[in-house]
């Protein structure tokens, strides 16, 4: 049985300031880049990143408005074969919601000094989570169909 669910609308809760212009000159993936980006609050949720500062990383959502959404299938840079956007990493994807962990590196007001980001520049904010390693770190996980690298 289907049950209708209510999706109500997504309200951005800040913006990223980024060096990242274009989709181009992003990063594959914000945990290799330590290039300084800005997550600016907007002022009525300033008073959500009390305690923030005493966060070390944080798991950022954004949504990523130049995405394409028709795409359901995609390549990799991992090789050249066709996964469902669903087993990758995408940005291109039905409800283009991008998810980072960045490290905090310090906090002014309602502006996030952070690296690891890979949003492109004025990506709007949906949410800012803590990251914990005791909750969210499962170092066995694996994407069965790429090749894992070894650690750096």
């Amino acid at each position: 049985m289907k049950r209708k669910v209510e999706t109500g609308v997504l309200k951005p809760i800040g913006a990223v300031h980024s060096p990242y212009k274009e989709k181009k000159g992003a990063p594959k993936q914000g945990r290799h880049e330590k290039r300084e980006c800005t997550i600016e609050i907007f002022e009525e949720y300033e008073p959500g990143l009390l305690d923030i500062d005493r966060c070390t990383h944080l798991y950022v959502l954004y949504w990523q408005d130049r995405s394409d959404r028709s795409i359901l299938q995609t390549k990799t840079p991992w090789g050249p074969e066709i996964h469902g956007v669903f087993a990758t990493r995408s940005p291109n994807r039905p409800n283009p919601i991008g998810l980072c962990v960045a490290d905090l590196l310090e906090r002014d007001g309602r502006f996030l000094k952070v690296n690891g980001l890979d949003a492109l520049d004025e990506s709007p904010v949906i949410d800012i989570k803590p990251y914990s390693a005791s909750l969210d770190s499962f170092p066995d996980a694996r994407i069965g169909w790429r090749k894992e690298r070894k650690p750096d």
